[in-house]
């Protein structure tokens, strides 16, 4: 009998428990301590700096969309695998915008062009609950044994490569033509979609002397941050080249289009696209260079 006393007044616990669920968890929601991770180990590729599409920031409780893009760009150019914020009661389609952005992946991937390569992300996963959790786990592109060997490559050659530069431009000419004539076209990956190579990363180009358009630029991109001069990776469909802010303008750089697979086997070394504005860009290609001018706004034509 008092088994069956305890079952009943189980179902009847679990049946007020259903049809009382939203007061309990806006109850719930209203008392709770909502506390976001803190943000406090950021590591030596963060980029110190802003973009028109994205900007760091240190507000992590989301009032609109633009708040929740710039909480992501700072998770992810932080180098922190893990982070945790809370959406605001108050922001009614918060989650909503959550779960669109972590379901798109281009944006995602826009993010992605703005921070370090080595902060860079393979893939991101994001949970969240109806109490307004969000929980973000990142998985980095490069391991740290890339990482080191990269850095330790580039100690060895770098200052060689300036040291008869007078101006940036000059440095960034040196680092263009070194990469170009120290790397070829990873053709195999471009129409196979596999390859022996991590030419789709610095790490190809750099130490086995093969890259696709994603090695080229994260490669020129490792370079810049050491100059110390602002850049990121802008994208159309199907390419990727570097963005470059120099005297005051910035100025499109494609070492990919810059290295050409010429029909004689022969390698070549050109500069039809280094440091170029957007207009003289699409006079020489319109059709693999045409990019999202609203995301890559510094770019936009007059």
């Amino acid at each position: 009998m008092k088994k069956l006393i305890l079952i009943g007044l189980l179902f009847i616990f679990i049946g007020v428990i259903s049809l009382n669920k939203d007061p309990i968890i806006n109850f719930i929601d209203d008392y709770i301590i909502k506390e976001p991770s803190k943000l406090d180990n950021k590591n030596k590729y963060f980029r110190n700096y802003d973009f028109n599409y994205v900007q760091n920031t240190s507000n992590f409780i989301p009032e609109k969309k633009q708040d929740i893009l710039n909480i992501y760009y700072t998770l992810i150019n932080s180098g922190m695998n893990e982070f945790t914020f809370y959406c605001p009661k108050e922001y009614k389609t918060c989650l909503k915008e959550v779960r669109i952005l972590a379901n798109n992946q281009e944006i995602l991937s826009n993010i992605n062009n703005f921070v370090h390569p080595f902060n860079s992300f393979s893939h991101i996963e994001t949970e969240y609950d109806t109490l307004g959790k969000v929980n973000i786990k990142i998985f980095r592109t490069y391991k740290q044994l890339e990482i080191d060997t990269i850095e330790n490559k580039i100690d060895l050659i770098i200052d060689d490569l300036i040291k008869n530069a007078k101006t940036d431009k000059e440095k960034i000419k040196n680092i263009h033509d070194y990469i170009i004539n120290n790397s070829k076209y990873d053709s195999i990956r471009s129409t196979e979609k596999t390859s022996n190579y991590r030419s789709d990363i610095a790490y190809g180009p750099l130490l086995q002397g093969y890259a696709i358009c994603g090695g080229y630029t994260d490669l020129m991109e490792i370079f810049l941050e050491r100059l110390n001069i602002k850049s990121y990776k802008v994208s159309s469909y199907n390419h990727i080249w570097n963005a470059i802010f120099l005297d005051g303008k910035w100025y499109h750089l494609d070492l990919t289009w810059d290295d050409p697979v010429a029909n004689d086997g022969k390698d070549y070394l050109e500069h039809n696209y280094f440091l170029i504005s957007t207009t003289k860009l699409h006079n020489l290609d319109i059709t693999e260079h045409k990019f999202d001018q609203k995301v890559f706004s510094e770019l936009k034509e007059a």
